[in-house]
């Protein structure tokens, strides 16, 4: 894969042609802490491709990108951002980017805002949000604190940086090859994924060697007056069991242009384990049909999230297309299946 020097570092990236040919639009995917490039690629570029010129690259410190003393404030890893798309002649794009690297995305926004023709922004959690947080009760967070303790860890999920503690945390655990459960696994999926020794290793030394973790949890530079200036299309998909839930429900009242989806059920990595949902959120996204009709419920002056893909009633799990209602399924795990499988038939036929 081919590597650029910008901006004091050496950036990892790669490109994937579209099928729609040359003229294609670009798409750039930014993944998020403690993991890379990966985090796209293994499940979402190809079918991505189809439609866009799809860009990704790793993060500063990430992946085969150089770790360097220091550089990880949200600002300058979006100046990388900005450096590699200068260098590779993308003037515009589409935006996908998850958790940290949706704060990398928006900060691009805010200083180059002709050069974002969308964005979807993936279980972001934004600090000059989390400052309008008067009500900070994680509705899942109970049980995630039992999950901990259960663990042993130390860890309180009411602190503000309580995500960045527990990839650490689990890092040194994976690292010392210290059994997790399977309930605490599913909420760090990168650091015990198929590379998660190397990837708890790389994660380590970015924390214990640099300045990365004093700069990552400092200002991420966005604040209500920046974000509101910000008028393109904008979808928010945040997991419904996730902490930055509380940040997507006050983004509600800052971007009244946007269109926002819950996904039921869902932790903060579901990109990677529910892909089909979330790639069928991005077609109906940049088809316009979620930014040209903006839902509300009748009668309602507040918006709200969209989750009506699933719903349950006394005889099982539903969940609906353009065709209609399918079901009843036992669980929402069969039900879920049973999308992705419909999902899959319907582009294969």
């Amino acid at each position: 894969m081919p590597v650029v020097e910008l901006n004091g570092t050496k950036i990892n990236y790669l490109q994937i042609d579209s099928d729609a040919g040359e003229h294609a639009e670009h798409l750039v995917m930014v993944h998020g802490l403690a993991t890379n490039m990966a985090f796209w690629y293994m499940r979402h570029a190809a079918e991505f491709a189809k439609r866009y010129k799809v860009t990704l690259f790793d993060l500063r410190g990430h992946g085969r990108s150089r770790v360097t003393e220091s550089g990880y404030t949200p600002e300058n890893m979006s100046r990388d951002l900005e450096e590699l798309l200068n260098h590779l002649s993308i003037n515009k794009a589409h935006f996908i980017a998850h958790s940290f690297g949706g704060i990398v995305a928006l900060n691009f926004a805010c200083r180059s805002v002709n050069r974002v023709a969308s964005l979807m922004l993936v279980d972001s959690h934004i600090g000059a949000i989390r400052k309008l947080e008067k009500d900070n009760t994680w509705e899942y967070g109970q049980k995630v604190q039992q999950l901990l303790h259960d663990q042993g860890l130390d860890i309180s999920v009411n602190e503000p940086y309580f995500g960045y503690r527990l990839l650490a945390t689990v890092a040194h655990l994976q690292k010392e090859k210290v059994p997790i459960s399977d309930e605490l696994q599913e909420l760090v999926i990168p650091i015990v994924g198929n590379y998660g020794a190397r990837t708890a290793k790389q994660w380590l030394k970015l924390l214990e060697t640099t300045k990365a973790e004093e700069e990552l949890m400092g200002d991420d530079g966005l604040t209500l007056e920046r974000l509101k200036k910000l008028t393109f299309p904008i979808l928010a998909v945040y997991g419904e069991r996730s902490q930055a839930m509380l940040t997507g429900s006050h983004l509600l009242e800052v971007w009244p242009h946007a269109d926002f989806r819950r996904v039921r059920e869902a932790g903060h990595f579901f990109p990677t384990t529910r892909p089909a949902e979330l790639m069928q959120n991005c077609e109906q996204f940049w088809d316009g049909a979620l930014v040209s009709d903006i839902p509300k419920r009748e009668g309602d002056k507040q918006r709200h999230f969209r989750s009506d893909r699933f719903s349950e009633r006394d005889d099982g799990w539903y969940f609906f297309t353009r065709e209609g209602e399918h079901g009843p399924y036992e669980s929402l795990d069969i039900a879920n299946n049973s999308l992705s499988s419909y999902i899959e038939q319907a582009k294969a036929g």
